[in-house]
């Protein structure tokens, strides 16, 4: 069981205002003002107590892009956004809980019909060579060993490329590779994802230097093992149809890296055997004003627009 409150999360539009409050105002100093630029946020840690006790952890994102402008979104003077709970081990906590009722894979595979994938990754290292690799992920065995228990089917694991540049793409691949060897000996089935930024300055020969190494890495994996890719969808329509019929591969999805929906989908419709995996793009229209019928209408249009663009390609 939890042994104390370890943080209070509180999203911000503006961390430099929001200080004035707790700084000036309560007498609360910041520990730590830090930008994480892998999850595009800026943060500010409060202790409360002396060392060893509780904090306030403000949290603004940076950018249209954060995974969390969407709770702004939705709470635009900010708020309150998770507790953080210390616990003397962190696996057993989640089985106990899990114990309380149907396990999280068990529902969603028998109650909604939802394949369960399993994230793994720490996130990205500092870019190196035009890309920026996985940080190590500790105690993977005995994470996957868990997640074969509860029903998990598989992993996904990002990196990203932002440069042609061969040195870092070959590494990029060889870790995700890698990483993938761990999981498909568990049982497990990985999604490989080394996401090409649609913002890179040669993007099509990032593409071309990606599809080479992927091929190769694909081509030397055993007969009995599967991997899924996703992939960015690229400048070249169809640039990855070998890549969708390769006997190695269960699936290519594509994901939306930053496209308007109607930019992801029509570019996902010229790219048979790809199909969609979009969340950003997917969320797009959505807004905390709606009233719940126009969320149901706006989600369902915006399903409706993908699904098109995965199955009805021209």
């Amino acid at each position: 069981m939890p042994r104390r409150i370890d943080h209070v999360a509180v999203i911000v539009r503006n961390l430099k205002q929001a200080l004035s409050f707790y700084r000036d105002t309560l007498g609360i100093e910041p520990s730590e003002i830090k930008d994480v630029p892998t999850e595009q946020v800026r943060i500010a840690f409060l202790p409360l107590g002396g060392l060893g006790g509780s904090q306030i952890e403000l949290i603004e994102p940076l950018g249209d892009t954060s995974p969390l402008t969407a709770f702004l979104a939705k709470n635009p003077l900010g708020g309150q956004h998770h507790v953080c709970f210390e616990v003397p081990d962190i696996a057993a906590a989640r089985d106990w809980f899990e114990a309380q009722g149907k396990r999280v894979p068990t529902f969603l595979w028998e109650d909604r019909g939802v394949i369960p994938f399993l994230k793994i990754d720490k996130g990205l290292e500092a870019e190196k060579d035009g890309v920026s690799l996985m940080k190590p992920i500790p105690g993977l065995d005995a994470l996957l060993g868990r997640a074969v228990k509860l029903g998990v089917f598989g992993t996904k694991m990002r990196s990203v490329i932002n440069l042609a540049s061969k040195d870092g793409i070959v590494a990029v691949v060889a870790q995700q590779f890698a990483v993938a060897a761990q999981v498909s000996a568990q049982g497990l089935t990985p999604i490989i994802e080394p996401e090409v930024s649609i913002k890179s300055p040669a993007k099509a020969a990032a593409e071309a230097l990606l599809l080479a190494e992927l091929t190769k890495h694909l081509d030397a994996l055993p007969s009995d093992r599967k991997v899924m890719l996703k992939l960015t969808i690229p400048e070249t329509p169809d640039f990855y149809s070998a890549l969708a019929s390769h006997d190695r591969v269960a699936r290519v999805v594509a994901l939306s890296g930053g496209y308007t929906r109607d930019e992801a989908c029509r570019r996902l419709a010229a790219n048979h055997g790809m199909i969609a995996s979009f969340s950003r793009a997917l969320a797009e229209d959505l807004k905390a004003s709606m009233s719940d019928a126009e969320f149901d209408a706006a989600l369902a249009r915006s399903i409706d627009e993908i699904y098109r663009a995965s199955t009805v390609k021209r």
